[in-house]
């Protein structure tokens, strides 16, 4: 009997934190999202870029952003910046090796709101380097499209430096400066749509 009523609360316990904590279930769209980049050229302009392969999955609970998560991954190969030799150079061992790294991904460890501020931390893996980061970002909140799927729409910027996770490459200008920044300023908009039942 005692056995039982441990099980039972047990039950009870893990069905209320279900209800607290639980999210739905999201698919990045990624027709609407991009996962965009701009680094330092010669010191004196920028050079902008963007992943084209973006994918990603989301638990989200309406009631609680905070107690949402979030997995993101990207197609290095998927490098575009309009110009198909340098893209070349990016995909090579001097940048991102993407044969050898064929992904780039995110996964969230934390959310937190700090006033009207939202902050998403979790471990971005580059190459064969994984950090922890913090990225600030605007949540736009939820809509219905016209088909009957419900979606939200979130925002964020951040800046790395590629020299922390190997993408090493770099030449120095006689007067000084890199040919290459180290600083790379990270744009992102993402859309999700709620997922399917049944779907994985």
């Amino acid at each position: 009997m005692y056995k039982k009523i441990l099980t039972l609360m047990a039950l009870l316990s893990f069905f209320v934190v279900s209800l607290v904590f639980g999210g739905e279930k999201y698919m990045l769209d990624a027709v609407h999202s991009s996962a965009s980049f701009s680094v330092k050229h010669l010191v004196i302009s920028k050079t902008r870029g963007t992943f084209n392969d973006i994918s990603g999955t989301f638990e989200v609970n309406e009631k609680d952003i905070t107690q949402s998560s979030v997995e993101i991954v990207i197609q290095t190969a998927s490098i575009d910046t309009d110009d198909e030799k340098r893209d070349g150079h990016l995909r090579s061992a001097d940048f991102f090796a993407a044969e050898k790294y064929p992904t780039i991904t995110f996964k969230s460890s934390k959310f937190e709101k700090k006033g009207d501020d939202y902050f998403l931390t979790g471990s971005l893996t580059i190459k064969d380097v994984t950090k922890e980061i913090t990225i600030p970002f605007t949540f736009n909140g939820f809509a219905n499209d016209p088909w009957g799927n419900k979606r939200f729409g979130a925002e964020a910027t951040l800046k790395i430096n590629r020299q922390d996770y190997n993408v090493s490459w770099s030449n120095t200008l006689d007067g000084g400066g890199l040919v290459v920044g180290n600083e790379v300023k990270i744009e992102l908009e993402v859309e999700g749509v709620k997922a399917k039942e049944g779907t994985n």
